[in-house]
């Protein structure tokens, strides 16, 4: 199993709406990909959030193959969503885990 993990720390006015939002419409676009078998939205604890919250989104594929598939027809759409919503008000970066 693959793990995408995305790191978004999101700005204290954005917060809500954009919360909403990931759960309406952005982690739902990912699973409408076909590519995921799970997802998982967890907010990191214990983090300095003087400039806003910070969250991580796991999404799980089944392996390699998936997940380059996800690379190569879906990822760069998907990032782009919200950056073209939220520009600098929501930052992330991602890495890729495998389950051991």
């Amino acid at each position: 199993m693959i793990v995408y993990n995305t790191t978004i720390k999101v700005e204290h006015q954005v917060h809500d709406e954009w919360l909403r939002w990931m759960k309406q419409v952005y982690i739902p676009a990912f699973m409408q990909t076909g590519k995921f078998i799970d997802q998982r939205m967890c907010r990191l604890l214990g983090v300095d959030e003087t400039d806003g919250m910070t969250y991580s989104l796991q999404l799980t594929v089944p392996d390699k193959s998936s997940f380059n598939k996800f690379q190569e027809e879906d990822a760069y759409r998907l990032q782009k969503i919200q950056i073209e919503k939220y520009q600098t008000q929501v930052l992330s970066f991602s890495t890729v885990m495998e389950k051991v």
